[in-house]
């Protein structure tokens, strides 16, 4: 589909996805290291499960606060998730970290808001759609969004900012006004 418009809004939870995969990998870490130690050597593998999960988690730390850099997390919660399946307790945390590993550059992405002229798509997993009818007013203004939906439900979010913009707020308010039948 061609959209005539599409708004890309700011995604307000990257720092808490962040934040909450190292702490989910640090403490599988400190839990393989643990295990490792009350194994004896039995258990190596799990002391070298737990090194690499550390210099990773480490690693993407050190870029996320020192550098102030994006990373993403999806690689150290696969391989944490994989030694996970050798521990002798709660294994079945190897799938869930494995889908959250796969998940999180989803999760990470800002939203985009496709409007054409036929709907309104949200590109979230899974796509919502929306008529034109669903909607009282469309409002763009100082980097703000408005939705409002007829059922008096209101979304309201900062939209990324972008020195490239192919159209300004105005014309982006009237498109909307035009196409909600209020002109």
């Amino acid at each position: 589909m061609i959209y005539e418009y599409v708004v890309t809004l700011k995604n307000l939870n990257r720092k808490a996805i962040d934040r909450f995969s190292m702490l989910v990998c640090g403490v599988s870490a400190l839990l393989f290291l643990s295990q490792a130690i009350n194994m004896g050597d039995a258990y190596l593998l799990l002391l070298l499960g737990a090194a690499v999960v550390l210099l990773l988690t480490g690693s993407n730390a050190y870029q996320l606060f020192k550098n102030k850099k994006r990373v993403r997390f999806n690689y150290v919660l696969i391989i944490t998730g994989l030694v996970w399946t050798g521990m002798p307790f709660f294994p079945w945390l190897s799938i869930l970290l494995v889908i959250m590993g796969l998940v999180e550059p989803q999760s990470k992405k800002d939203l985009e808001i496709g409007f054409s002229d036929e709907e309104i798509v949200f590109n979230t997993l899974p796509r919502k759609r929306y008529e034109w009818s669903e909607f009282s007013n469309i409002v763009l203004r100082d980097n703000l969004l408005t939705l409002d939906f007829n059922n008096n439900k209101l979304f309201q979010r900062e939209t990324v900012d972008d020195d490239d913009e192919d159209c300004d707020e105005d014309e982006f308010n009237q498109y909307c006004r035009r196409r909600l039948g209020q002109e």
